[in-house]
């Protein structure tokens, strides 16, 4: 069938009579074209697609028109709810195409029935924390009248409060179709709908948990899907990597023995099970939890100290115990058979981690992780590559993933490895915004190496110079914690008491509400770190400069980074190249994407790092990146943010 999007997209088309301010836009167009024949012959295809190009549209419409059944997978929420509460309708409306779409979440975001019980009989019996049995009441209210269960819909309630970790059920502690309340669960009825829907809009979590666990009770969304459609998919393989390794943290095993306890009290039957075992694994979590206290931290497998190894390994001795002790009772209580599961799993993944000898796992890295709430024991196969490979060609006609960065210059080649494809197409979409008129590139000459002790405090000299042109309406953008605390502090003092502009630092609010202030102030200063490189957008004139410190390389004390260019450098290869700089590419493509976010947007880009122009691989980095002019004159850049700002006003 042959879908002319030329008109569907034109300005005379559907979308341009039901879209206010639609554009035709000839890269939306080809990239609609490249995904009708990739469903229509059940292809494997990539696509980078810059911003502006409207690739959203350009996937749904012929999602839509192939009369298909679609999964969509997103990499966050905020995409998840626009594209379920929004995009689809409205392209959906447009196109005359009635389609069933269903928004699927994970366990955690649903009220679980059976769990809310158990809270309230331990709020009667043995007390809760204030915050929590004072809220309980009021989830117990809400969810007499809610439909779906999202959490998300308690308006009255914050989604981070802690009594939703008591109501709401996790893979590890869901009884499925053994639980009492199971014609009631909000979670089923979700897949129920997402099973009946054409299109369904999951997170990469949960489209990695259809394609690993195949969970029983809750049926497969994938065997009867004809696409996977990935949209933020440079996000896919670290969502991967550490969806198929596994932790064991002192959380899970403190819930175990809390659902353990509420379980044995919900049967009215008090045993040594609970009294004994139950007490014994809390006092050993707490003995885990000091003995990690001594990594500060993170900590690899080889550098545990005895009584870390020790303490892992009397938990590991008592949750064999426990799931002995539960066998019988198993029997004839399906809650405790659930418990038994739970425990035998943990006491799996210690087995997994304390085991130094196995050699049918494929290579993996294992660490510690210890902070003030509790400590993590994980373990992450070093490359998911081959297994996630495998997982895909074995589901589904038609695998899309689409990203604004995806390629290194033109290649794909990095990220088609660290997803296992092979026979694959690719695609590349330049923005349609027009950069070499809308920005500048500034590279400033004159700063130390990244490791100077100076070179925050010239940043920040750098940074103030072309704020004092643009009146604020930036981003500064830091590759680590350290540095963001540093510049902040650097920043404070230079400028003094009196602000010429509201100054937002990550830490001191929620993302969003940060957003929304510097949104709202028109004239803000906002710094951050990673969780503000990607995912941001903020259009007009409240956004006209970011600022970059540093080339966002990956530390490498990260154990899983570590492990993967240690097995880069044993088989022969190059792992800065092959892995370092690939990677730090495609931050620093979507941190530079923060700036223009609309055909009317402007602003400069201000790239610190001194490497850029003074190291081979700094080519690499700037082949990648839009077609902005480049300068390195303060002069015009300050010229060009007063003369684009007179004419704005």
């Amino acid at each position: 069938m042959t879908i002319e999007f030329e008109e569907i997209f034109g300005p005379e088309g559907p979308l341009a009579r039901a879209i206010p301010g639609f554009a035709t836009r000839g890269e939306q167009i080809e990239m609609a074209n490249h995904v009708q024949r990739a469903l229509s012959h059940g292809g494997r295809l990539l696509i980078e697609a810059g911003t502006g190009t409207g690739k959203t549209f350009a996937y749904l419409a012929p999602a839509l028109l192939s009369k298909r059944r679609v999964v969509v997978s997103t990499g966050t929420r905020t995409l998840q709810d626009q594209l379920f509460h929004r995009d689809l309708p409205t392209i959906a409306q447009a196109l005359g195409r009635p389609v069933k779409i269903a928004l699927l979440k994970g366990r955690a975001n649903y009220l679980c029935v059976h769990r809310l019980e158990l809270a309230e009989q331990q709020a009667v019996a043995r007390g809760l924390r204030r915050e929590v049995a004072v809220a309980l009441p009021k989830v117990r209210e809400w969810g007499r009248i809610t439909m779906r269960g999202d959490i998300a819909e308690a308006r009255h309630l914050s989604e981070t409060h802690p009594v939703w970790s008591w109501v709401t059920s996790t893979r590890d502690n869901c009884l499925g179709p053994e639980c009492s309340a199971f014609d009631r669960c909000h979670v089923v009825k979700a897949r129920r709908e997402a099973q009946e829907a054409d299109v369904i809009v999951v997170n990469h979590h949960l489209l990695l948990a259809d394609l690993v666990l195949k969970e029983e009770g809750f049926g497969d969304l994938l065997p009867g899907a004809d696409a996977i459609i990935i949209d933020e998919a440079h996000q896919f393989p670290e969502v991967a990597s550490n969806f198929l390794g596994f932790t064991v943290s002192s959380r899970q095993l403190q819930s175990l023995t809390r659902d353990l306890t509420a379980e044995m009290m919900a049967i009215g039957s008090r045993t040594a099970i609970s009294d004994s075992l139950a007490q014994t694994i809390d006092r050993q979590t707490v003995d885990l939890h000091d003995a990690s206290s001594v990594l500060r931290g993170r900590g690899e497998f080889a550098e545990w100290p005895a009584s870390l190894f020790e303490a892992v390994e009397h938990i590991h001795t008592s949750l064999i115990e426990l799931t002995r002790a539960l066998e019988e009772p198993a029997r004839s209580y399906t809650n405790l058979a659930a418990l038994r599961r739970r425990s035998s799993e943990l006491c799996n993944r210690l087995t997994a981690i304390l085991d130094t000898e196995s050699t049918e796992r494929p290579a993996s890295v294992r660490w510690a992780q210890a902070g003030p709430h509790g400590v993590s024991l994980h373990y992450v196969p070093i490359d998911v590559a081959q297994q996630l490979g495998a997982l895909i060609e074995t589901h589904a006609s038609a695998w899309i993933f689409t990203s604004a960065t995806l390629a290194v210059g033109e290649d794909f080649s990095h990220f088609a490895q660290r997803v296992g494809l092979t026979d694959i197409s690719t695609v590349r979409f330049d923005s349609p915004f027009d950069y070499s008129r809308q920005t500048l590139l500034y590279l400033p000459g004159g700063l130390d190496a990244p490791t100077s002790v100076r070179y925050t405090d010239q940043v920040i000299d750098i940074a103030l110079s072309v704020l004092e042109a643009s009146g604020g309406r930036a981003f500064l953008l830091f590759t680590s914690h350290r540095a963001l605390r540093e510049g902040a502090e650097i920043l404070f003092r230079k400028l003094g008491a009196t602000l010429p502009y509201p100054i937002f630092v990550q830490g001191d609010g929620p993302r969003d509400a940060l957003l929304t202030k510097f949104r709202d102030a028109g004239n803000g200063v906002l710094l951050g770190t990673s969780s503000f490189w990607e995912g941001v957008d903020v259009k007009g004139t409240a956004l006209t400069v970011v600022v970059i410190d540093k080339l966002p390389f990956a530390v490498p004390d990260d154990p899983v980074l570590k492990a993967r260019l240690d097995a880069i450098e044993r088989r022969g290869g190059n792992p800065f190249f092959e892995e370092q700089v690939p990677q730090a590419v495609i931050a620093l493509k979507q941190g530079v994407g923060r700036l223009i976010r609309d055909p009317e947007d402007f602003g400069v880009v201000l790239l610190c790092d001194p490497r850029l122009r003074t190291r081979g691989y700094g080519r690499i980095f700037l082949d990648s990146l839009p077609p902005m002019t480049r300068t390195t004159d303060l002069e015009e850049v300050t010229e060009f943010l007063r003369r684009r700002l007179r004419q704005k006003d």
